[in-house]
């Protein structure tokens, strides 16, 4: 198989710290339940590394194990495999396909890259098991590629795009030049872009679109420089994000008037980069380490097991869907039917220390707040990975598609 995974076993008695889920139908000895098997499918070994990663393995561990602490008597065993889908859509698939033929993996967590989301999503809906995507950003998982068994947890190109794009046309920034990463993602965020830039009273003026895990950006972003156009808007995301910011910077665009947007950007982005150059940049984002007490927390319990690294948004995710699903799988008794667990999460409210309290919409969409962050300059920041303030709180009914807008096809029926 194209792909590599491995298999972490959290426990297989309940006196060794085994996970049950659900104590009806179960059986009364746990050596003869059925394991339920989570699949963290992400980017072991390229540019979303980082982003996802080892992090997004470890978020789900987290979840397992703080689930286990709420319901110590329950006895069902839990495993946890997880798989480097090397952002290949066909290795995705392959993977997802296996690991639900052979070790019956009953949920399918992070997915980042939404080429191999997407495509994870058809086996995982053909088979009836769950797919939780807290990596892959694509505003089309919950439009026109939605699905029943599907729940998408921590943004999406709708999301990211309106707050960071409207802020940044209210400000004066009114002509854009778009350089998109050419695979789905960077699809779906240029269509959002556009609209949003549009609404707001300005103008794209033109883009190009790059090849993902580009080393050499200078010919796309001398286009943009060109183009004249006070904005260039990066469509990128982990490594990519990371090069063309500081090519941009040594080609001296930002020094020369024309402004650089990220239009998703990260933590580790930010750590790889130093507040020396990324300074001032503005974005939108769904989660950041220093929000809150709760946040705070979790990110002392996470950092010290993620070589001292803190969480990015999409290792919050991570934790957050996969305590939600685990909340979900008991309510129901243990059911492995995927389509009925996720309508089980639609049902739940959702509440972790994470994203706090919100809910499951009825596309898959999870709501919550958005939040307008700007990078803090070196004097501003005082202690380790202080490297945001907050512009701006966005509501969920502000941050998110409208569910009459997305053209989700269950729904209609």
């Amino acid at each position: 198989m194209a792909g590599r995974y491995r298999v972490s076993r959290r426990g297989l008695l309940a006196g060794a710290g085994g996970l049950a889920l659900g104590m009806t139908g179960l059986g009364a000895r746990a050596q003869e339940t059925k394991p339920l098997r989570i699949g963290v499918l992400t980017d072991m070994s390229s540019l979303y590394a980082d982003v996802t990663g080892p992090g997004s393995v470890l978020g789900a561990k987290m979840a397992v194990e703080d689930f286990q602490a709420s319901r110590p008597k329950m006895t069902r065993p839990i495993e946890i495999i997880s798989g480097d889908h090397m952002n290949k859509a066909d290795v995705g698939a392959n993977i997802a396909r296996e690991w639900i033929d052979r070790p019956g993996v009953d949920v399918i967590v992070d997915a980042p890259n939404s080429a191999v989301a997407l495509a994870v999503r058809n086996i995982v809906q053909q088979n009836n098991k769950t797919l939780l995507v807290s990596g892959a950003s694509s505003s089309d998982l919950t439009g026109k590629a939605c699905s029943p068994n599907l729940v998408h947890w921590t943004y999406d190109t709708y999301a990211l795009s309106s707050g960071v794009a409207r802020a940044v046309v209210e400000s004066g920034g009114k002509s854009w030049f778009l350089l998109t990463a050419d695979y789905a993602f960077g699809h779906a965020m240029e269509g959002d872009i556009k609209t949003v830039v549009q609404k707001a009273g300005g103008k794209v003026l033109g883009g190009v679109r790059t090849p993902i895990n580009t080393q050499d950006f200078s010919s796309f972003l001398l286009q943009a420089q060109s183009s004249k156009a006070e904005i260039i808007a990066l469509i990128n995301a982990g490594g990519d994000t990371i090069n063309s910011i500081k090519q941009a910077v040594e080609f001296g665009i930002p020094q020369g008037g024309q402004r650089v947007v990220a239009t998703v950007l990260y933590l580790s982005d930010v750590h790889s980069l130093g507040l020396k150059i990324a300074q001032g940049l503005q974005f939108t984002e769904s989660f950041y380490w220093d929000l809150n007490d709760d946040t705070r927390a979790w990110t002392k319990r996470f950092a010290p097991r993620n070589n001292n690294r803190y969480p990015t948004a999409l290792h919050a995710g991570a934790y957050a869907t996969t305590l939600h699903y685990l909340k979900a799988v008991d309510a129901l008794g243990g059911s492995s039917d995927g389509k009925a667990v996720v309508e089980q999460m639609k049902k739940l409210p959702t509440d972790d220390p994470l994203f706090g309290k919100g809910s499951v919409r009825a596309d898959g969409r999870k709501l919550h707040n958005m939040y307008l962050f700007e990078v803090k300059t070196p004097a501003d920041s005082k202690y380790p990975w202080d490297y945001y303030k907050r512009v701006k709180t966005i509501a969920p009914s502000e941050a998110w598609r409208p569910l009459a807008d997305g053209g989700c096809e269950f729904l209609k029926s």
